[in-house]
Formats: structure tokens, C-alpha cells, sequence
């Protein structure tokens, strides 16, 4: 896997360690390959399986596989990043432990970075200019915040066009969920093919197969994009950049960490800590709360209603005074009522409190 693109370089290539490269041993093809239908068996995820398998053997064109001080030092002085150290770490130790050979793992840890958040007029641009596939495959993640291979796998059956709503099937264990969409983003998916079941791939080709080729495409059309708009920053938009900004904005609109995580289908909030990035703003618009449901909504006029009566409860009053006694307090009506002096509510006469606000009666 490749670095990002640098910064103000357009078509910059991601640098790869070519020294040393050799063909894999016979032997220790063989125990990949049986390393990877173990890992099938065990139930990983096909995808986890396959870029596992792809880290081992790009360590074993470099160097000896099956001897752990031998790929240790080729991590050691190898030209990647340290968070890609501490992921082929992770598949190495995987890797041993099935093989029963002893392996001290190197203290090589992920870096966290703060992701890059694009601006809006940069994303609109970047949709305007690709093609009428990918133009609808980013507008559905600008607006979902779905994970790529979420909105790739989408189905038109998932697809509500008179409800404007859509059923992300998760990935990575994450929570399956219902999200809004905009009658732009409906008629852009009605306007494409229904040749197949899925509305952007084939069922009949391999989806990570179908989806590398996808990516490739999608960068093309960004590269072709930001050299002609002279903007580097377009090209270091990506899928996963797209579902940052959704998290980040919805975020920044609803101020409502519990909403992103749940739009986001996370099962732990530390994750959509990660993937909500605060930027600076002009100025706020308006901050509220949603509700999704009437329990939630009853919930939140409750809570309204119980900031209204502390707010009452610490408002300053009128001193009890003869000269302001008067034009406060209202005489006794006919029903043998009075109104608070506080809120103006009518209160039994006899009431020393008020049952509304908590206000006393003089």
C-alpha cells in the first residue's frame, strides 16, 4: 500500500521499497496459501484474509518468511510508515502463532493523525467533475457517510425512492442502519442501469477485485480533475475522506455526538471520536437536538421543560415591597384565584407556592 500524495505535487506516485525484491520460495508459498485457508476456516472476513495474505507475501519477496529475525529486520530498515509496520506486525504475529514459532514482536505502533477534511465547494467540485457512475457513488457517501465497500455493496432493493431513504448493510461489525437522502442523490440513482441486482457493481465479478479497479478509476478522474482546477487538495480526497466530512459537519450542525455515531454505525464511541474532526468555522448557525423517535422527542420536551423551571427557580424576583406589590400581584378573581407573581400563571389563592414555576406568593 502507498503513502497519501504529496501535498502540492500533482500525479505524485507513492513511493515503494523495489530493493532486494525476489521471488518467493516455493515453500513459503505454500504456507501462505494454507496460512489463508486457515484464516477462511476461522471466519476472518474475506477482505482481512486477502490483504493479509498480500502483506505476507510482499515480506517474502524481501525476506525470509519463515525465519521471524529475518522479517523483523527487513521491518526495521524498510522505507514505510510506522502505522504500516505496526499492521504487517499484527499479520506476522498472526502468521507465527499459527505456525507455532516463536515471535517477539517489535514495538512498532500506530500513529494517529488527524484526518483530512476537505472543504464543501472542494467536494462539490470534485462530484461535478467525475462521471456519471462515480458522480453518484460520491454523492451517496457525501451525504451517508458510508463506508466504501457499504456503498458498493448497495442494493436496489435498499433503495426507498418514495421515503428518500436507503439500508446500509454494515461492515467491520458495525450496526446496520436507515439513512435520509436527498431527491437529488434519488433521481441520480434511478438514472443509472438496473442490469444488476447491485447498483454500482457485477455480481458476477469478485467485489475486491471490482472495487481495487473502481479505485483506480476514481483516481484518474481526481488527478484529471485537480490539475485542471490547479487544486493538489483534490487529490487527497478519497472514499474515506468523504465519510470524515459527513461525520465532521453533522457534527458540527447538530452538536450531537450520540446522532454521528449512530449515522456512522458505530458500536463504540472512541471510533466516532476518531472520525469526527472539529475545524474551525465562521460561525455557528444554529445548534439542536434530533429525535429519531417519539420517546426521544418526549424526552426532549422534558428536558426543555425542566431548564425552563430552573431557569424560573433562579430568575431574580421583585422585592416584596408595598409600592411593587401592587403592580405585580393581581387581585383575587371571583374563583378565588390570583396570578404568580413570577410567571403570570393563574394559582388557587390559597397556594403559598407556585406549582408552576416554584415561585413564592406574598
Amino acid at each position: 500500500m502507498g503513502s497519501n500524495p504529496t501535498p502540492g505535487a500533482f500525479g505524485s506516485t507513492p513511493c515503494v521499497e523495489t530493493r532486494h525484491i525476489q521471488q518467493i520460495e516455493p515453500d513459503a508459498l505454500s504456507q501462505i496459501i494454507n496460512f489463508g485457508l486457515w484464516m477462511r476456516k476461522q471466519g476472518y472476513r474475506h477482505s482481512t484474509v486477502r490483504y493479509c495474505i498480500q502483506a505476507l507475501k510482499s515480506i517474502a519477496r524481501r525476506a525470509n518468511l519463515l525465519q521471524p529475525e529475518s522479517a523483523k529486520a527487513y521491518l526495521a530498515y524498510a522505507e514505510i510508515s510506522e502505522s504500516r509496520k505496526a499492521k504487517l506486525t499484527e499479520d506476522l504475529a498472526r502468521f507465527y502463532a499459527y505456525k507455532h514459532l516463536t515471535f517477539d514482536k517489535p514495538n512498532y505502533r500506530r500513529i494517529e493523525k488527524l484526518p483530512f477534511v476537505p472543504l464543501e465547494v472542494e467536494v462539490d467540485q470534485l462530484i461535478s467533475g467525475a462521471g456519471k457512475k462515480t458522480t453518484t457513488y460520491l454523492q451517496l457517501i457525501k451525504e451517508t457517510g458510508a463506508r466504501a465497500g457499504e456503498a458498493w455493496n448497495l442494493r436496489w432493493i435498499d433503495l426507498d425512492p418514495e421515503q428518500r431513504t436507503v439500508n446500509i448493510c454494515p461492515e467491520k461489525n458495525s450496526n446496520p442502519r436507515q439513512l435520509k437522502i436527498s431527491l437529488r442523490l434519488v433521481s441520480m440513482l434511478n438514472a443509472l442501469p438496473k442490469r444488476y441486482k447491485f447498483i454500482f457493481r457485477n455480481p458476477d465479478v469478485d467485489p475486491l477485485t471490482s472495487m481495487e479497479v473502481f479505485r483506480r478509476l476514481y483516481a484518474a478522474q481526481r488527478w484529471r480533475i485537480a490539475r485542471k482546477l490547479q487544486n493538489p487538495r483534490i487529490e487527497q480526497i478519497t472514499f474515506k475522506t468523504l465519510r470524515h466530512f459527513k461525520a465532521t459537519m453533522e457534527h458540527h450542525r447538530t452538536k450531537d455526538i450520540l446522532h454521528v455515531m449512530q449515522m456512522l454505525g458505530h458500536r463504540n464511541i472512541k471510533n466516532t471520536l476518531v472520525y469526527t474532526h472539529l475545524v474551525s468555522f465562521e460561525g455557528d448557525e444554529y445548534i439542536c437536538k434530533t429525535a429519531r423517535n417519539v420517546d426521544e422527542a418526549i424526552a426532549l420536551v422534558f428536558l426543555a421543560v425542566l431548564l425552563m423551571r430552573r431557569r424560573a427557580h433562579v430568575a431574580p424576583r421583585a422585592p416584596p415591597t408595598p409600592a411593587v406589590a401592587p403592580a405585580v400581584t393581581a387581585p383575587p378573581s371571583a374563583e378565588g384565584e390570583r396570578f404568580c407573581i413570577s410567571c403570570g400563571s393563574k394559582i388557587p389563592i390559597t397556594d403559598k407556592f407556585c406549582p408552576r414555576c416554584g415561585a413564592q406568593q406574598q
